[in-house]
């Protein structure tokens, strides 16, 4: 064999490793390399715990304007939306007829005054009458004891008198009964003018008109709605929450409330009412959240959401929520040290929405879990080598 082709020989077999040793460093960067997963420091945070309900706004006092008369409506003096003061004429009612009754009332009560006034006067008659018939027959009785006149005259005196203190007596009683007449026909009255005024339909306290039932010209029954009436003062959401998720909603925690017309603007709100049964199929209990502020403009019925905190840590040890594993023994984490898992089990806390939760126990600060795709934390054990994302 001459030098060149043995040259050339000896070159192909020192290639040949050179040409395998970066092909050996790729597979031990892709294929033989250790899994690549996702790790954080367990460190101190502000850890809010908060429980999540959905519902609608709703108001807690619903009024509805009506009347307590049968009459046409002549006038509508208030609209859906407007904001209204109690005692505020709303609506006005047909009264014609009802103002000739008052009216015959009035004169009535006229009447029967009259009436009283010349009762009045004959009792003041039938007492000079009575005096005169008084003096006389005690005259006449002294003169008859004398013999001076007839025993006839002075009976007749008698009887004159008596008959004076009869028609007082029934003055008296007629003065009674006009007066009774009277306090009839001014009952009478009264009751005309509460007729007359129930034609005026005002608000009974102040609030929002949210709907108006009747338009002008419809004829009103007797406790048919004219006007529903909100109070803003209490308008609040009635969510619903998961019975699991309970535990520390009470009255007065705070909450946040998202309302489907202002979405990603969360107004602030307290917890003002829990129910007291669940809901046997959805197995959610209602909570009354009310506004901290009363809303100037608001829909009853809009979807809201709302989130309620349960409680608050400050400086807690705390480890991304994806990091904690569950098994039959209770929660874990995996700890990586020097490229290789641990498994450490733990003592949950309180779960914050960003997706952290506190650990009560079980770890310390500073060290490092890790986690991954719900395949690669199945292959996760004691002692496995994986590389922690940067």
């Amino acid at each position: 064999m001459s030098i060149p082709a043995s040259l050339a020989n000896r070159k192909k077999y020192l290639l040949f490793p050179i040409l395998l040793l970066p092909l050996l460093l790729l597979l031990k960067a892709t294929i033989l390399a250790p899994p690549q997963v996702q790790g954080a420091a367990v460190e101190r945070r502000d850890l809010t715990a908060q429980v999540y309900g959905n519902g609608t706004v709703e108001a807690k006092v619903v009024v509805g304007v009506s009347s307590k008369i049968t009459g046409r409506i002549v006038e509508l003096y208030a609209d859906q939306g407007d904001l209204v003061r109690r005692g505020q004429l709303l609506a006005r009612l047909e009264n014609a007829d009802l103002l000739q009754q008052q009216r015959q009332s009035e004169a009535g009560v006229s009447r029967f005054a009259a009436a009283l006034a010349v009762e009045q006067a004959n009792l003041r008659k039938a007492k000079a009458n009575l005096a005169l018939a008084e003096k006389n027959a005690l005259r006449y009785r002294n003169l008859a004891e004398k013999n001076l006149v007839s025993r006839l005259e002075a009976d007749q005196h008698e009887t004159a008198w008596q008959v004076a203190r009869e028609e007082v007596a029934r003055s008296q009683a007629a003065i009674e009964a006009a007066g009774m007449e009277q306090s009839a026909g001014r009952a009478g009255l009264g009751f005309a003018r509460s007729k007359v005024a129930d034609t005026l339909i005002c608000s009974p306290q102040d609030g929002v008109i949210i709907t108006r039932h009747l338009e002008r010209g419809a004829t009103l029954s007797p406790g048919a709605p004219i006007f529903s009436l909100a109070d803003p003062q209490v308008v609040w959401v009635k969510a619903n929450v998961d019975e699991s998720l309970l535990r520390g909603v009470e009255v007065g925690k705070e909450a946040f409330i998202s309302l489907r017309s202002q979405p990603g603007e969360p107004l602030p709100g307290r917890v003002a009412r829990l129910g007291r049964q669940s809901d046997r199929v959805t197995e959610e209990l209602e909570v009354d959240v009310a506004f901290a502020a009363p809303l100037k403009e608001f829909r009853l019925g809009e979807q809201s959401e709302v989130l309620i905190v349960t409680a608050k840590k400050a400086g807690a040890l705390a480890v991304p929520s994806a990091a904690i594993v569950l098994r039959e023994e209770g929660a874990g984490v995996w700890i990586e040290a020097e490229g290789r898992l641990s498994f450490r089990p733990v003592t949950p806390g309180v779960r914050d929405p960003r997706n952290f939760t506190e650990i009560t126990g079980g770890v310390r600060e500073g060290e490092r879990v890790v986690w991954g795709t719900p395949a690669q934390m199945a292959e996760f054990k004691p002692g496995k080598r994986v590389r922690v994302a940067r």
